[in-house]
């Protein structure tokens, strides 16, 4: 199993205060996970951190999203002391990022490191996946051919991640709400693969959209607004809320300090 976690805020964090600082941070997850639920012990098969970057633009007062820009690597997090340094450096108002466990079989590279990138429906994502498709690739296969030929020959790596986040980026590309393509997704892959556990966090710098099929997931709203989405809470605060296992969640930022928008439903 993987672990993972996505912010959106109206204020700048650094990438430390979520990723390395706290007390079980993603830094920490990585090699002292709280619940693999037998998907392995450690997360050391790579890591990835994508943020969105804010500039002030010369001719207006208003703050325009850029980029994501996207941080991967095939080793462990703990051993990259280039990142830790970049981490308390780099600001961000929002975030996805994830330590990874490769499933056995499954290649261990940089490209199959989440979070993975890319365009649809005129916003830039970033997507992350912990679980395990059961019975891949096999009883994928039918789900697969419903894809261009462009969109599988182009996968980032043969791994059931990267085929979910081609699903799901074409279901946004046709004008599909997000939400209801997250949905989608993990109701088809479920049919196909029963038992699989697909929890999954999808952003765009201005919301969350995430699923937690047979693994945990918390959530905090923090007091400017923002909110943290993630696998295991990043320390024992009670203000971490757990979200219900088959539950779809939806997290938006507040403004002026307005709490945020969290909203959970049953899949």
């Amino acid at each position: 199993m993987c672990r993972h976690l996505a912010h959106v805020g109206p204020t700048p964090v650094t990438l430390a205060s979520l990723l390395t600082e706290p007390s079980h941070s993603l830094l920490v997850q990585s090699y002292a996970p709280a619940d693999m639920r037998g998907g392995g012990t450690v997360n050391a098969d790579g890591f990835g951190a994508g943020w969105y970057v804010r500039d002030l633009l010369s001719d207006s007062s208003e703050d325009h999203a850029r980029g994501p820009v996207l941080y991967r690597r095939d080793d462990p997090m703990w051993t990259d002391g280039s990142f830790l340094d970049l981490a308390r450096a780099v600001e961000t108002t929002a975030l996805v990022a994830a330590v990874r466990s490769a499933t056995v079989g499954m290649p261990v590279s940089t490209a199959a490191c989440a979070p993975f990138r890319g365009e649809a429906g005129g916003s830039t994502w970033l997507f992350s996946h912990n679980g395990v498709v059961r019975g891949w690739p096999p009883s994928m296969a039918d789900l697969a051919a419903t894809l261009p030929a462009l969109d599988l020959l182009t996968l980032e790596a043969a791994t059931d991640s990267a085929l979910l986040w081609a699903l799901l980026r074409a279901r946004i590309a046709t004008g599909k709400d997000p939400v209801d393509a997250v949905a989608g997704v993990v109701t088809d892959a479920l049919a196909a693969a029963p038992g699989s556990r697909l929890n999954l966090l999808l952003g765009d710098g201005e919301q969350v959209v995430a699923t937690a099929v047979d693994h945990a997931l918390s959530y905090r709203a923090w007091p400017d607004g923002g909110v943290t989405v993630a696998s295991e809470p990043l320390d024992d605060d009670p203000a971490w809320t757990p979200v219900p296992d088959g539950s779809l969640l939806v997290a938006r930022p507040g403004e002026g300090h307005d709490p945020p928008s969290v909203a959970v439903a049953a899949l």
